[in-house]
């Protein structure tokens, strides 16, 4: 075959399997949401255009576990570490910074847009953020090496006191390496914390949801139920199953069982 001939051959194919103009829809654009916090401050917070990992809502777990790190500052925020992960848009994160954390580091899934988004919700925060706050944004795969994330701890540490995990359990695939992450990053001590709460937005698959906990338990966690709260609405009025179990959050403390140090 020619050169001239192979090029009209490439010049047909690109013809024949190009995309017609418009043919993908446009990125949605990022969206924003207030949170005014009980302290008064006022948090505006990016949330990504649209996600496969669900990166583009602000959960209602996220918002009911702001609340009670609220509650309980003094034990779970006040110059203590903190560890989100699946932040999203880092609300929680942001508001531990906000409250006396002494250092917070939140994570998400390592995608470019997702791990950008959370950075850009720090440096929104500057001006309510106090001076001293040490927070970063990091990528994490759960179940994957937590060495990047303990070494942004100042100085070297061998866990976070407190973790977060919001509206994370849905993902029942990856209960175990969720599990994995929490093992490796909870410092070993009788005062540590890992705060999980969650809607069972798919009722029917509640059982699945609340399986996380069974493998925590084999994980070395003790297991307390500290909330329950009912929204006012709910978050995707199109689902189907039972209403108020998707208006419901459910909240629970993980702590190292058998720790008295």
């Amino acid at each position: 075959m020619s050169p001239d001939q192979e090029d009209i051959i490439n010049g047909i194919g690109n013809i024949i399997f190009q995309e017609p103009p418009n043919y993908y829809p446009p990125p949605k654009p990022a969206t924003f949401e207030s949170k005014v916090l009980q302290t008064g401050q006022t948090l505006q917070l990016r949330l990504v255009g649209h996600n496969p990992l669900w990166g583009h809502h602000l959960w209602n777990g996220a918002q009911v576990v702001t609340d009670y790190l609220y509650d309980h500052a003094r034990d779970l925020v006040e110059g203590r570490t903190i560890l989100e992960f699946g932040a999203g848009a880092g609300l929680p994160s942001l508001a531990a910074a906000i409250w006396g954390a002494k250092q917070v580091v939140m994570t998400d899934y390592p995608d470019e847009e997702l791990v950008e988004n959370m950075k850009m919700n720090i440096e929104a925060a500057k001006d309510v953020l106090p001076r001293s706050t040490d927070i970063v944004a990091k990528g994490h795969v759960w179940g994957a090496s937590t060495e990047p994330l303990l070494s942004c701890l100042r100085p070297r540490g061998c866990g976070f006191d407190t973790l977060i995990l919001a509206d994370l359990l849905f993902n029942h695939s990856q209960h175990a390496a969720l599990v994995s992450s929490i093992q490796s990053t909870l410092v070993r001590s009788s005062r540590a914390r890992a705060l999980v709460f969650f809607t069972p937005y798919i009722p029917w698959k509640f059982d699945k949801d609340m399986a996380f906990f069974d493998l925590a338990r084999k994980g070395g966690f003790q297991i307390t139920k500290v909330l329950e709260t009912v929204m006012d609405r709910v978050m995707f009025k199109d689902d189907r199953g039972d209403e108020l179990l998707r208006r419901t959050v459910f909240g629970y403390e993980l702590n190292w069982e058998h720790l008295n140090v």
